[in-house]
């Protein structure tokens, strides 16, 4: 099965998407290369990358589900590989 690297910027206003968010990342647990997450506490919001090696569809499918969350957006990159 052939995969890409990719990477999901995720913003997150509403902290009440917290726990969701972090279900939907366990889920697709196996594909993530890394995580790193800052919490900007003097505006509210935190700010969340997330490294994956996945399939396509299921790159796009888990930043489609992160999305749809309230109060969550995201943004995803792929790595130009041969």
């Amino acid at each position: 099965m052939e995969t890409r690297i990719a990477l999901i910027g995720i913003v997150v206003n509403d902290m009440d998407s917290v726990e969701k968010l972090n279900h939907l990342l366990s889920q697709y647990g196996q594909y993530i290369i890394g995580r790193m997450g800052i919490p900007y506490r003097e505006k509210g919001i935190s700010i969340i990358s997330v490294t994956l090696d996945a399939p396509g569809d299921a790159i796009s499918a888990l930043s489609g589900k992160l999305g749809m969350l309230p109060g969550v957006s995201t943004k995803t990159i792929y790595a130009k590989t041969n």
